[in-house]
């Protein structure tokens, strides 16, 4: 084992200013940071700025090319793979491209050991914000190994990430799943009729609503979504609660990885919500970013984000129906348009004006209790498959300090 300088052993560059005056070409998408997750990335959120054709080579990204964020998180990285889109990425970004003599899986799992230790904490440069520039990712030092053994280490965890990556994407297919259910139902009305025929594609009578400027189902209403659901405020102040271990729901541990972190309530620095297994949390911060949370409740300590609003649906039975309404498109734009800011980029919707929310609803429950009772296995079954990532990440967590420093061996 010898130390070397990242910058030996690797090429990399930073990507394309973002500048609406210089910038030509034509609009493309771009990776930005918001969109490199620790060993993967969020496609669904891309803006676009200008490219010319021949900054693809500049700032194109490969099949192999290691992404980290010059800012935030230290050492957050993701390696892109051939499945993925052909991008380019934004200034916010390091591209790197290891030397042969370098694993570009064990050059990413030795960055997330060092951002979980702190090793690149030195490397970073604070303005305004935190940021690894350019020669100073090229001078941090790490840990040069024998390839055969790099490829070992990478080969054990890398097949962990695999299975989480797999489940990943069995939520994502799963969601996809129950968003065409709902939608099949309450925004092309062909939920099944009497005889379990769709009902609109069956010739079902559609009468027009005035309030929601649309044709509903004979029978339906226009309905707000403070008929179904209810905000709960009960606040909880960790720090009076000593080493208590709170289940904590945030807007990081959201974005991290669907899982709530556990911590030391003294350790907990503001005011949180209290989180019940009834709970659906909504976030009211940039309602642009969708966050939508079915909260695991492991504990008796859930507590939440006053960032989140607290959801409780009137009749627990429709809760599914409810958790569906407020994961749709028609909430989701409702939200975005509602939300106001007070700190520049930051919006917020007011937690009243989001229950203002209208659609149509049948006037009885009968449909939305069969509608629940399918939709809820679903919803179940993404909270097993997140348990089982959260569980393979924690032995990942575990083997990866021992592998990287020689305590566990790949035989």
């Amino acid at each position: 084992m010898s130390k070397v300088k990242l910058g030996t052993v690797i090429d990399s560059c930073l990507g394309k200013m973002l500048d609406a005056a210089k910038n030509k070409g034509e609009y493309e998408p771009y990776l930005a940071n918001l969109n490199v997750r620790w060993g993967d990335f969020d496609l669904d959120n891309l803006s676009q700025m200008r490219f010319e054709s021949h900054e693809q080579e500049r700032y194109g990204i490969k099949y192999g090319d290691l992404i980290m964020c010059e800012g935030g998180e230290p050492g957050r990285c993701a390696i892109w793979r051939d499945e993925l889109p052909d991008m380019k990425i934004q200034k916010a970004l390091h591209r790197i491209r290891p030397h042969d003599c370098l694993d570009v899986r064990y050059l990413y799992y030795w960055f997330l050991l060092a951002g979980k230790n702190g090793w690149l904490n030195r490397y970073f440069t604070e303005t305004t914000i935190k940021h690894l520039p350019g020669d100073s990712l090229k001078d941090v030092e790490i840990d040069l190994i024998d390839l055969p053994l790099q490829k070992g280490i990478a080969d054990v965890l890398s097949s962990l990430d695999d299975k989480i990556r797999h489940n990943n994407r069995i939520c994502r297919e799963l969601e996809a799943m129950a968003k065409t259910l709902y939608d099949y139902w309450f925004v092309q009305f062909d939920f099944p009729d009497e005889n379990g025929k769709p009902y609109r594609a069956s010739g079902g009578e559609m009468v027009w609503n005035e309030r929601l400027k649309r044709e509903i189902p004979k029978g339906w209403r226009c309905a707000v979504l403070s008929d179904f659901i209810s905000i709960e405020n009960a606040s909880v102040n960790p720090a009076t609660l000593g080493t208590e271990i709170m289940e904590h729901y945030s807007i990081p541990a959201y974005d991290d990885n669907f899982y709530p972190a556990f911590e030391q309530a003294d350790t907990i620095q503001s005011g949180k919500y209290q989180v019940c297994k009834n709970s659906i949390l909504v976030s009211k911060l940039n309602p642009q970013f969708k966050r939508i949370w079915d909260p695991f409740c492991i504990s008796e300590n859930a507590i939440c984000s006053t960032e989140f609003m607290v959801y409780i649906s009137h009749k627990d039975c429709l809760r599914p129906f409810c958790f569906a309404l407020a994961n749709s498109d028609g909430f989701y734009r409702h939200m975005v348009s509602k939300a106001i800011s007070s700190t520049g980029s930051r919006k917020r919707i007011q937690p009243d004006v989001s229950l203002m929310y209208q659609f149509a609803a049948p006037n009885t429950d009968v449909l939305l209790s069969t509608f629940s009772a399918r939709y809820c296995p679903i919803m179940d079954k993404i909270k097993q498959v997140r348990l089982e990532n959260y569980e393979l990440q924690k032995l990942r967590d575990w083997l990866l300090p021992m592998l990287m420093n020689g305590q566990a061996r790949v035989e």
